[in-house]
């Protein structure tokens, strides 16, 4: 029988934090026996809590912080797991060795000496698996396991909200506000895309540099900077294409949440947009860092009806295909029985 240990060391926010949520939750309900240790974190302890799971808050600093060294030692003492999942870097690193299969989850290319102790290694995309058998993993203990996310519809938020008039585009964008989102190349795009407002949803260094450079190139008064939202649902339903312009994107999980929303996509070929997406198919895809070539993918889609609606159809039977809370959950559960020591 499977007891599932986690460990998350991660931020406030972020996509990696995000899912560790969503999937806590979602093993929590598939009947899984699990404990979660997390970054301390009031509302992220708060949420998993409400959900039925059980949660110990630890600092996960540096080295030398032995509170969390004697916290994981403890939670493994008391809860005696089969399987141990840790999130990124961090939270591998401070996993002591015992009696239990540990599992490193991988949502990037990240250094593998921070996973020496694990067994196994899961990446969220196929490439960052092939990645690291390429890097000298055996292969049988290196395996794919996609992200999910949710389905859930909400009512579109109201244009008012963000001053933005009815009877225009609206090109919806998600992200930390980081150099790899690349959100200055969207805004250099939308000066070549008329009419349409931007709404970016997420906060970040970049926030005052953005907004100087959209003043700059006169579209500040069609951008809507929306700052860390929780209703990107409602954001979604009001949207009429979803754009992801990253430079650098490990997996793409935005591409997913749009086709979980029935929505058209533009992407920049990152790793895993360009992973995701066929173009023409079920998305558009064009190079990394060319906003004149963003600009005309969001011009055809935006121009094409009936080309967007195709895209949004095949993106969405992607997502149900693939990337569904039960499709995901039973490759886990699947997963953590064939690794059973």
């Amino acid at each position: 029988m499977t007891r599932l240990l986690q460990a998350m060391a991660g931020a406030e926010h972020g996509g990696a934090e995000a899912f560790f949520e969503r999937l806590a939750i979602a093993l929590q309900k598939a009947g899984i026996d699990q404990h979660v240790l997390i970054r301390q974190n009031a509302r992220r302890a708060a949420h998993l809590r409400a959900a039925g799971v059980s949660v110990t808050e630890l600092p996960f600093g540096g080295p030398l912080d032995l509170t969390t060294h004697y916290g994981f030692r403890r939670a493994i003492t008391q809860f005696k797991p089969s399987h141990v999942l840790t999130w990124m870097n961090r939270a591998s690193k401070f996993c002591p060795r015992g009696n239990f299969v540990q599992v490193g989850r991988l949502g990037g290319y990240y250094d593998l000496k921070y996973y020496r102790r694990c067994q196994h290694l899961i990446g969220n995309t196929a490439d960052i698996r092939n990645w690291i058998v390429d890097q000298g993993w055996p292969a049988d203990h290196a395996h794919y396991v996609p992200n999910f996310v949710a389905e859930t519809r909400a009512a579109a938020v109201t244009r008012k909200t963000f001053s933005t008039p009815g009877g225009v585009p609206v090109i919806l964008a998600l992200g930390r506000l980081h150099p790899n989102k690349a959100f200055d190349t969207l805004i250099n795009a939308l000066a070549q895309v008329p009419e349409a407002y931007l709404w970016i949803a997420g906060d970040g260094p970049l926030l005052g540099e953005l907004e100087r450079q959209a003043a700059r190139l006169g579209v500040i008064s069609r951008t809507r900077f929306l700052g860390w939202r929780e209703d990107v649902a409602a954001l979604f339903a009001a949207a009429d294409l979803f754009v992801c312009p990253s430079r650098h994107e490990p997996l793409g999980n935005v591409v997913i949440e749009a086709w979980a929303q029935a929505k058209p996509v533009v992407a920049a070929a990152a790793e895993g947009p360009s992973q995701l997406i066929f173009d023409g198919e079920n998305g558009l895809l064009c190079p990394i860092d060319d906003a004149e070539a963003m600009a005309a993918s969001i011009n055809r889609a935006l121009a094409d009806p009936e080309l967007s609606a195709r895209l949004a159809s095949t993106g969405h039977a992607a997502y149900q295909s693939q990337f569904t809370e039960a499709a995901v959950v039973e490759r886990y559960l699947t997963f953590f029985q064939q690794v059973s020591r």
